[in-house]
């Protein structure tokens, strides 16, 4: 997420009150997880496991809970809480804004668009030329929508993320400023969720299909004429490569990526990233072929040990 104008860290540093490490006018021109930070970006890191990682990342300015080594080029905000200084942040910048309209007069609808009853379309949403929205869909904020989009009924486009940090009081919410991107020629069926990035996109790629009742997380990339049948569960900060197929109720862990091509088969849990080009199976994820040859053999096991038991 990149900020409206450039900063300094001086001026980040008064925000959230806080020490620094640098000069005064050091840029900071945006905020950002790890796994989408560019130079110019904030990113928060809060446990030691994940200093390195955070300090050696293309990140320039690393929120942290600790006076570290800086290392060259970059700029440090010590802070003793970064997971709350980073959703400060965000509020700063991405503030939540309310609606009294369903339809919000800072979106932009294109022509030939069509919008059926009770959709709502919040702030800062685009869609494109000749885009089909059915009844009872919310698209909340920030949303990008290409042309020839069809969005079916009660369908939630930019929802929060599902992200949370665990506290001795509770579950604490790490807000999202981020966005939703949908391309040409994209179809989503009726009942989904797809949230929108904590700070980066969520995007579906062009000429891609969405069955019905799926979620798709936060900051993850489908790429392009992907088929995802009903029941999908696609956790946060995947990646499918294009042309991907997965059958019903697939369900991923989180950070994984899926080769260009792969099919996964129905009720398979992508445990880990795989190639593409194949086809997979199973909990955990194996190709199909090897997984079913190993279901088969099992189906041999009751008589095997009946015979070392007669012997």
């Amino acid at each position: 997420m990149k900020f409206p104008t450039p900063h300094t860290l001086k001026n980040i540093a008064n925000l959230l009150d806080c020490s620094y490490v640098g000069a005064d006018d050091f840029p900071v021109l945006g905020m950002n997880e790890i796994h989408v930070v560019r130079s110019g970006d904030i990113v928060f890191v809060d446990h030691p496991k994940y200093y390195d990682k955070a300090l050696n990342s293309a990140a320039t300015v690393v929120l942290i809970n600790k006076k570290v080594e800086c290392p060259a080029g970059k700029a440090l905000l010590i802070s003793d809480d970064p997971f709350r200084d980073f959703n400060t942040l965000t509020q700063h910048f991405k503030p939540f804004i309310p609606s009294t309209l369903s339809i919000d007069p800072s979106s932009e609808i294109g022509e030939g668009t069509q919008l059926q009853p009770n959709v709502f379309v919040g702030p800062n949403v685009k869609i494109g030329k000749h885009c089909l929205i059915h009844a009872n869909v919310s698209i909340i904020k920030d949303t990008i929508i290409g042309d020839n989009v069809v969005i079916g009924s009660g369908t939630i486009v930019a929802g929060d993320a599902f992200y949370y940090k665990n506290r001795p009081e509770g579950f604490d919410q790490l807000l999202s400023g981020g966005r939703v991107v949908i391309e040409n020629d994209v179809h989503i069926g009726t009942g989904c969720t797809i949230d929108r990035g904590v700070t980066g996109d969520t995007t579906i790629g062009l000429g891609s299909k969405l069955d019905n009742q799926i979620q798709v997380g936060h900051d993850t990339i489908i790429g392009k004429k992907c088929l995802i049948a009903s029941q999908t569960g696609i956790a946060g900060c995947c990646i499918l490569e294009d042309e991907v197929t997965l059958w019903g109720q697939v369900g991923t862990n989180s950070g994984i990526t899926i080769g260009s091509k792969a099919v996964i088969l129905g009720q398979t849990g992508v445990t880990k990233s795989v190639a593409g080009g194949k086809t997979y199976f199973g909990t955990p994820i194996q190709e199909s072929r090897t997984k079913l040859k190993e279901m088969a053999a099992l189906r041999h096991l009751p008589a095997l040990l009946q015979k070392l038991k007669e012997k």
